[in-house]
């Protein structure tokens, strides 16, 4: 008898579990990302916001604790929409050269029967939704200054008319009306095939938005501080075995270099902004108040995504297929410790997070949100890279209100989804031989914990960098920034350094990082 591959195991089980479902055994597939969402923010991962739609997905489904991102929202989506490092197709910097041989996710997964959805943020420069990507239908929310209004955004590449303040817009949901949309419209005209739907929240990035009554459930929650979060999550996630080391201390002296000074931040935007994490003690009662109501907003943007993500999953349970629906949950990048003054200014007299208001989280809270991890987004420390990644699929996840420690990296996602979708993806593409896709499929580790091993994880995102093999890391933090070495079996927190212990092993990694950085690069210009 013929020993059956994983791929046609897990389709088989999902053909047995469908009975006689439309759709064949291909899952639906919602791929869901938040932005700036702290690792520890989500009730599942220790959090207090209040999010029961992501804590319904994780008690039935998988947590994984070592997923990571790229630390930065464009790589991150570059990793999820082409299966690469954002090195290789050209996306880190920014505005490189996507390579000819480089695919999109939708057009990988349409090339198994799939049809491709797309609502909310996009940010893969030079590219287009439906004209690049072919996704047959998209909302793309392009400009990114403000909640309560929308100036550049499009419909399937096409633009849309603005929609004004004051006009009952607001991006969350707006973003998942669309979702809702295209579900409706699949359902009623292309029932028979699998969908695969790329939802992409904004929230909880800066600005500081949120709906009054969204705010006032929040109210007061915060008013004991950073440290006092911290401690509160650092707690609730030993209990669930999501954290195993010390919760390491404030990183008083990082701050991104294109922050407000802390003249212009008490100027422009209000007497109680901060410009560093430093102790809640060592505040003023007007730094206090103004701290704690920041974080109630980023609560409340929090918990109105969750609403919204329940609307759209609501609508995927009516349409049917519900069991054989993947819902992945996951966030570019760890909560930012930027501090800023964009789109229509700062208006000091407005009520906080309104549509007046700009405002950004800061270092402080943004270290309790990525608690018990060290920095924020953009470093590749692991407050910048770690994200929450709840894994969701009735008939092809047997595991319930599990976690996975196994680590893993967005260039995985990308091989998961063709895996589970039964596509094989070509040699080559316009003609020009397509490289291996970096990651692997981590189907495998939704059976059994560890069974995916990684020769590495690579990181690079402007001058910060890092290389994981094992449960051995470097980081280096700058161009300047010396290299650090962390074991993370016992220290992920990165509190104690072994660099000067084990020299041998730094020169070792940073040479392998040197190499598969050259590599990384040499694909991208090789597919120009």
């Amino acid at each position: 008898m013929k020993q059956l591959t994983r791929r046609e195991t897990i389709a088989m089980g999902a053909a047995m579990g469908q009975g006689k479902g439309r759709r064949g055994a291909k899952p639906n597939i919602i791929l869901v990302l938040a932005d700036d969402m702290g690792f520890s923010d989500a009730d599942c991962y220790g959090g207090e916001i209040g999010t029961p739609t992501l804590n319904r997905l994780a008690e039935g489904g998988l947590r994984f604790t070592q997923m990571y991102s790229t630390s930065r929202c464009w790589p991150s989506r570059s990793c999820l929409m082409s299966g690469y490092y954002p090195q290789q197709v050209g996306r880190d910097p920014q505005n490189g050269i996507w390579p000819k041989w480089a695919g999109f996710t939708a057009e990988y997964l349409k090339e198994g029967g799939y049809r491709a959805y797309h609502s909310g943020k996009w940010h893969v420069p030079g590219k287009m939704p439906v004209g690049d990507a072919k996704f047959d239908r998209s909302y793309y929310q392009q400009g990114q200054n403000s909640f309560f209004k929308a100036t550049d955004h499009l419909r399937d590449d096409q633009a849309l008319p603005e929609a004004r303040v004051g006009t009952g817009y607001y991006a969350t949901r707006t973003i998942a009306d669309y979702a809702v949309e295209f579900l409706e419209e699949h359902e009623a005209k292309h029932a028979r095939q699998p969908y695969f739907l790329y939802l992409c929240f904004t929230a909880p990035h800066f600005p500081l938005q949120a709906l009054p009554d969204d705010i006032a459930r929040q109210r007061g929650k915060y008013d004991r501080g950073w440290d006092w979060m911290r401690a509160e999550r650092y707690a609730r996630m030993k209990r669930m075995g999501i954290a195993t080391w010390p919760l390491p201390g404030l990183d008083r002296e990082y701050v991104p270099g294109w922050n407000l000074t802390r003249a212009q931040m008490k100027e422009e935007i209000d007497a109680g902004e901060v410009s560093h994490a430093v102790p809640w003690e060592e505040l003023t009662g007007v730094e206090k108040e103004f701290q704690a109501r920041k974080m109630e907003i980023h609560g409340a943007m929090v918990a109105r995504m969750d609403a919204e993500l329940e609307r759209v999953l609501a609508q995927a349970k009516r349409a049917g297929d519900w069991e054989n629906t993947l819902v992945i949950f996951l966030s570019d990048n760890g909560a930012s410790a930027e501090i800023m003054n964009r789109g229509d200014r700062h208006d000091r007299r407005a009520a906080l997070g309104s549509a007046g208001t700009y405002l950004c989280l800061g270092p402080g809270f943004s270290s309790a949100c990525n608690t018990p991890l060290r920095l924020h987004k953009h470093w590749n420390h692991e407050g910048g890279i770690s994200s929450p990644a709840i894994w969701h699929w009735p008939k092809g996840i047997r595991a319930r209100n599990e976690l996975r420690h196994n680590a893993a990296h967005f260039v995985d996602i990308v091989p998961t989804l063709l895996e589970l979708a039964g596509v094989e993806v070509g040699e080559e593409r316009e003609g020009v031989a397509r490289p291996p896709f970096p990651g692997q499929s981590l189907a495998a580790v939704f059976e059994r914990d560890g069974s995916v091993s990684k020769e590495f994880i690579y990181f690079r995102h402007e001058g910060n960098r890092a290389l994981r093999q094992g449960n051995w890391k470097v980081v280096r933090a700058g161009e300047e920034g010396a290299w650090e070495l962390y074991d993370l079996r016992e220290d992920r927190g990165e509190s104690k350094n072994l660099a000067g212990q084990f020299p041998g092993r730094v020169r070792e990694m940073t040479r392998r990082w040197e190499e598969l950085d050259r590599q990384w690069v040499a694909d991208n210009v090789r597919g120009r």
